[in-house]
Parts: C-alpha cells; structure tokens; sequence
C-alpha cells in the first residue's frame, strides 16, 4: 500500500519529472525501485527467470553463450541472482509486486530442478529445446548433473529458501524445493566435509586425511577424467556453499545445517597445503594431492582460491563461534605476501613445492606449462589483483568476535542510490554500455554497445532496497 506522500510523489511523478528534485531522496528510491522492478518483470522476465544479458529491443539474449527466449540462467548472475534482489525490495518494502517478482523466479527454478535435487546454469522451459535436462517435475532429457560451479545450485538453493521463509512456509511447491534441494546437498557431502563440483546422486566415502605433495609427476601422472567427482574449491565452490548453510540453518533452525558447515571448516583445515606452501589447490584426488581439472588448470597451489578460502574460513569462524577455524589464516597470508607479483598481483597458480608462478601457453588446441607470463590465453584469468589488504580487515573483525563481513553506511548508500536513481532512463532500465572488456558469459559486442545486465539490475535494486530499509529502522 503507498503512503499519501508516494502517491502524491506519483502524480507529481507523472506530470513534472523534474520535480523529482523537491521530493526526498527514499520517495524518489521507492519510484525507482517499483518502476525499475515493473519493467524487468513485464518486458525481460521469460517464464519467471532471467539471462545474464539483453539487447535493448530485447531480441537477442545472452547466458553462457545465447540464449533463446525459453531459456532461462541459474549461475549468477542470473535468475536466482535476481530473485534475491526482489526478495531483498520486499523486505525492505513489504510491497507485494516484489514478493511476487520472486516467487515467479523461486517457480523457475522448481520447475529447472534436477532429479538429483540440484540445478544445472541453464533451465530449458522448451520440450524440444537443446539445452534440456532431467528436471524433476518438468520431464526432459540429458544429463542429471547438479553443479556447484560458479554458486549455480547454491543460489538456487538461496534464492528458493529466502523466498519459502518470505511466504511463511506456505507455498507448497516451493517449500517442498527448497528442502529436498537441501537434503540433496547434504548427501552429496564427503565425510571430510568437502564437495564435489557435480553430483548426480549421494556421494561415496572416502578416507578422511590431510592435503599433501604428490609423491608422482603431476605433469604426466594423475590426471582424472571425472575431475568433478573430486574434492573441489574451484570458483568459490565451498564459500558458496558455506553462505547457504548458514542461511539455512538461520530459516529453519536445523542443526544439521550447522553441523555441515562445520564439516565444511574441517575439510578447508584438512585441504591446506603444507609448508613452504600453506595455501590451496583448485581440486583435490581422495588422497587430498592437487589433481589436474581442465587442461589449461594444472594442479598447483591457487591464489585465488587460497584469498576465496581464507575469507570462507572467517565467515565460518563467526557463523559457529569456533576460532579453530582462523588457525590457518596467518601462515596462508605470509605464503601469499611472498609469492607476489613484480605487479602486485597474484598467480592464479603455483608450481607445487618451488612455488614459481606457473602459467600456459597455446598452439591451436594444446595448451603447454610455462613460466612465461608474456603471452597468455584471453580466455582465462591467470592472474589475480591481491585482496589481502580487504583480508587483513576481516581478520581483525573476526579475531575480535565481529562479522567479517563488512557493510554499507549510511552515507556510502546514499550516496549510491542517488547515483543509482540519476542513471535509470525513462523507460524504467539501467542501460550498460560495453567497453572492450570480457564480461560474464563472455559475451563481445563492439565497444560502446548498449545493454541490459541482470547483474547491474540486482546490484542497483538491492542497493535501493537496502537504503529504503535504513528509514525503517
């Protein structure tokens, strides 16, 4: 329901624009918010989801890849992604358009759920569609392989979860997702606490012990086909997986969702690498060795994942009040401050045991070793900008009892939103403009291209969301 003031706000809205200057910046952020949110919903939204990317006429559509129009994505950033961002405008708000925003999403993803009880990046609401899988209660085709690459299933989980606790438990459907997707991802769980990249049903067992070297040539020996059936921390796998737990254990209070974010802390204790090299790999074989994933990802020690890991670490110390879990942060921090870049920069990996930045070179379709960093493959981020000083922030919040995890002030929101509510065009869209740089989905337009990313909708809609809930507090 609007307050006489929005309605007034609207009217005026209507006639004068640029009377927008005279009304008070949270009036202004809920017009924007509603007529930004109307127009996603009734232009872009197809069967309730969203891709990453849109032309303006809406045409053409990208994901991974194009999209058509009876496709929808699940890897951030795109349904899920944007269905927590309405979720987040209806708690702020209490509005029903958004709640019914993302329960159209949360009903995408029902309807994209695997048998397997996860999700693939990609729903194919067409029978004959190329992109099919086996979905639970939808029918389809081809493979049954949940994925925890890139947060597809966690957010997923996420979004259906947050959605469920907005309705009350109410909404049956969603409701009986949200928990089935769970169990599935606690049985997909090793008894060490780590997680596949894929699962298509509850995992084996496996011994439980401590990451070590290779005591074979990794260059030649060890490679596995099935590297998605191992230990994987790839793309932030267990920091995704983390946030889920604990957002699963604050909405039903189960312990068991507790209890596996524990196990997940261990396994993350277990996976660090041994000096002179206590950081972490990528993948892991059952004896806990870095393993080779694709073929231009060797097994080295990552420094990505080590920074994504350490910051995992944190976040659960806090979650379970056990500092047990910050035990292995500083010797991993001294490891990355001595394997820096000339450039300030870290490696994405690093040989094992020499700890020399160890990259790629290729010719054609063969990818070769190299320590040549002069002539790297475009497809792929061989190196990475250091966040240790962010890191040495969330340290100092953690040991002393507080959320790692830093938030916006006042006037850092304020000052967003006001920028947020300036660059929204008439027709209710933030349009991006592409500059020449590789965007999620890899999508190459020519520079200055205009378009619409779901990732700057969900940024700018949270963001209004979250400076509208400062005047409710």
């Amino acid at each position: 329901m609007y307050s006489r003031l929005t309605a007034a706000v609207l009217i005026l809205w209507a006639f004068a624009p640029n009377s927008w200057a005279l009304d008070p910046l949270e009036e202004r952020a809920a017009l924007v918010l509603r007529k930004a949110t109307e127009f996603y919903t009734s232009n872009v939204a197809s069967h309730g989801g969203y891709v990453y990317h849109y032309a303006l006429d809406l045409d053409r559509r990208w994901g991974e890849g194009e999209a058509t129009k009876n496709q929808v994505w699940v890897q951030p950033p795109g349904t899920p992604t944007v269905g927590l961002a309405f979720i987040r405008a209806y708690e702020a708000t209490g509005e029903q358009l958004y709640l019914d925003a993302a329960t159209d999403a949360a009903m995408a993803l029902v309807y994209g759920q695997l048998k397997s009880g996860g999700w693939t990046n990609v729903i194919d609401f067409d029978p004959k569609g190329q992109r099919l899988s086996q979905y639970l209660r939808g029918g389809g085709k081809g493979k049954n392989n949940s994925s925890l690459d890139d947060g597809q299933t966690q957010s997923a989980i996420l979004c259906l979860i947050r959605v469920d606790a907005a309705h009350k438990f109410r909404h049956k459907a969603i409701h009986d997702a949200a928990r089935l997707s769970l169990d599935a991802l606690l049985k997909a769980q090793f008894p060490n606490g780590g997680f596949p990249q894929v699962w298509t049903g509850p995992v084996k067992s496996r011994p439980i012990v401590k990451a070590s070297f290779p005591d074979y040539d990794w260059r030649t020996e060890g490679r596995i086909k099935n590297y998605w059936d191992m230990y994987t921390l790839n793309d932030n796998v267990t920091g995704y997986v983390a946030e889920t737990l604990i957002a699963a254990y604050e909405i039903y209070g189960d312990q068991k969702y507790d209890q596996a974010l524990r196990r997940l802390g261990d396994f993350l204790i277990l996976a660090q690498l041994p000096e002179p090299q206590p950081g972490w790999a990528q993948q892991y074989n059952e004896s806990m060795h870095p393993i080779w994933a694709r073929r231009f990802e060797p097994p080295g020690v990552s420094g990505d994942e080590t920074q994504e890991v350490l910051q995992t670490l944190m976040v659960i110390a806090h979650a379970t009040g056990e500092n047990k879990y910050l035990e292995p942060i500083p010797s991993a921090v001294r490891w990355l401050k001595r394997s820096m870049l000339p450039d300030g920069k870290i490696a994405r990996y690093y040989e094992l045991e020499t700890n020399r930045p160890l990259y790629m070179k290729r010719r054609g379709d063969v990818y070769e070793l190299t320590y040549d960093d002069s002539n790297l493959p475009s497809h792929y981020s061989w190196k990475t900008s250091s966040r240790l000083l962010k890191l040495r922030e969330m340290y100092q919040r953690a040991t002393a009892g507080q959320s790692p995890l830093s938030t916006r002030t006042r006037r850092q929101l304020t000052k967003q939103s006001e920028q947020i509510i300036s660059n929204l065009d008439p027709s209710g869209r933030w349009v991006s403009r592409f500059d020449g740089t590789r965007i999620v989905g890899q999508l190459k337009l020519p520079v200055g291209t205009p378009y619409l990313s779901s990732g700057v909708f969900s940024e700018n809609i949270t963001t209004l969301a979250d400076f509208i809930a400062l005047g409710n507090d």
